[in-house]
């Protein structure tokens, strides 16, 4: 889909749909959604009594033109109460507006500019917003269904923003310039995680580093079996040598022009497939889990990004892979593995896996110098039972550090909840043979994972991200589909940008 600017009349646009909006309760449209309704001959206020129409977030109203606008149909969007409009709700009406369009079979859609009129926002955050809205909203997994030979589907090709101020259209093409590549990563990612896990393996994530720094200037490299055994990764050796696919842990990096204002180290769990190994998962909790490389798919998907948006930070992406699977070769309950900083780790359980392949990673991370270090990863079901599917839980040892990723979520739309660390819950870990076991039972069983992973992720400020409930999603909501939803790749993409703000 072609997502353009122009600087025009709206009234004067040709096009299937046109797409204005309306706060919750006005019943008179004023701004360009008035000028529209003038234009119709006052439809758009009449349909607002007879249907009556309240402009809820997210609610549409279809309007036939018949003639009297070059457009084919108007599409009135609800942007929900006014006091509680920001660029959150317009990536939602965005959203909604290209759905509806789709629906409608529309090839044209246009669109005002939501936020930058009478709600007074900053036009360049609105057109980002209405970009990442709009693309996000667009976004279908489909590339494995036939299409039906009797009903050739119509196809959305140009999304446009008509803007009446000549003076705002270059602010408003960098806004959408900014969402399309945000937007387009966090589809990048959506596929990723969506794609069946025959396709999806530990070398498939690495050919995909390796094309993503051919395409955006990144520097890669990529350990086979024997060099992370070479390495001391031990526990990403031995969860993944029960699969025929061999594991691999991936290392980008991303260096700005100059001296980068701080290093920060995203880690990001690729567990390609997840059996739960000789810890065998039930049948109904084995779906789904070509998901549980989420976290990887989110760093290459902030890799993919900022090698466009170009901070003024310099990143490093760290992917450990694998599948973690049943044979001969698995790891086994009872086994003792040693992570790459020397500690031992009893096996309680081969279904908490990803915080060991996550061990070697951090330990790694450790090793270097990073002003902060935050891992990714679909790591319990517990954060779902605690979280739901609505709230990514955040654990750490910097506060402030924590504190930026929430509030780099609440921008993005993507909910953050802080979880405790707690000496109470760490004890549960004790093992009686070695230094940590990786799983004390489903009592607070994400702080559990989370304080696990502490004893691996060194001095540096580090924060953990638990995505197990908001990466995948089994109804789809606002912009994001039903499956992978690319969480929380914007939100790192932001907290990225705003540590190269400072």
């Amino acid at each position: 889909m072609e997502l353009i600017v122009q600087q025009g009349d709206l009234t004067q646009a040709a096009c299937d749909v046109l797409v204005v909006n309306l706060f919750e309760g006005v019943t008179h449209p004023g701004g360009a959604t008035g000028a529209v309704d003038r234009a119709l001959g006052g439809w758009i206020t009449d349909l607002i009594a007879q249907e009556q129409f309240k402009g809820k977030l997210n609610a549409t109203l279809d309007v036939p033109t018949f003639g009297k606008l070059p457009a084919k149909r108007v599409v009135v969007v609800g942007l929900g109460k006014a006091e509680a409009f920001g660029e959150e709700q317009i990536r939602q009406a965005a959203a909604t507006a290209v759905k509806r369009a789709k629906a409608l079979q529309a090839e044209t859609m246009v669109t005002l500019l939501h936020g930058a009129g009478i709600a007074g926002l900053p036009p360049a955050a609105c057109a980002q917003a209405v970009a990442e809205g709009t693309v996000l909203g667009a976004y279908e997994f489909d590339k494995y269904k036939s299409a039906p030979k009797d009903e050739p589907k119509r196809v959305l090709g140009t999304a446009m923003i008509v803007e009446h101020s000549a003076e705002k259209i270059a602010v408003i093409e960098e806004g959408v310039t900014r969402g399309r590549i945000v937007a387009d990563a966090a589809n990048m990612v959506r596929d990723l995680a969506n794609e069946p896990p025959d396709v999806v393996t530990p070398d498939y994530l690495a050919r995909t580093a390796r094309q993503l720094a051919e395409d955006g200037g990144l520097q890669c490299d990529v350990w086979d079996e024997g060099r992370i055994v070479e390495e001391r990764m031990n526990c990403l050796a031995m969860v993944g040598r029960g699969s025929a696919h061999p594991p691999r842990f991936i290392h980008l990096d991303y260096m700005p022009a100059g001296t980068p204002a701080r290093r920060i180290c995203l880690v990001g769990k690729g567990i390609s497939y997840d059996s739960g190994g000789l810890s065998l998962k039930p049948a109904e909790h084995m779906r789904h889990m070509k998901t549980d490389m989420s976290g990887a798919a989110a760093v290459l998907g902030v890799m993919q990004a900022i090698a466009q948006l170009k901070p003024h930070v310099a990143v490093t992406g760290l992917i450990p892979t694998c599948e973690n699977m049943v044979g001969g070769a698995a790891y086994k309950v009872d086994d003792i593995l040693r992570a790459r900083n020397g500690k031992t780790i009893e096996v309680d359980n081969t279904d908490a896996e990803g915080r060991l392949i996550l061990a070697d990673a951090l330990s790694y991370a450790a090793e270097q110098q990073y002003d902060a270090v935050i891992d990714i990863a679909t790591l319990t079901g517990g954060c779902v039972i605690a979280l739901a599917r609505v709230w990514t839980g955040v654990m750490g040892t910097d506060q402030e550090l924590i504190d930026a990723i929430i509030a780099a979520g609440a921008q993005t739309g993507e909910k953050m909840w802080m979880l405790p660390f707690d000496d109470e819950v760490r004890s549960m870990l004790d093992s009686d043979i070695a230094d940590i076991k990786n799983s004390g039972g489903r009592e607070g069983s994400s702080i559990q994972g989370g304080m696990f992973l502490k004893e691996f992720a060194g001095e540096q400020p580090w924060a953990h991200l638990d995505i197990a409930g908001t990466s995948y999603l089994d109804k789809a909501r606002a912009y994001e589909p039903k499956g992978a939803t690319g969480v929380p790749m914007r939100t790192l993409v932001a907290y990225l940008l705003q540590q190269a703000a400072q």
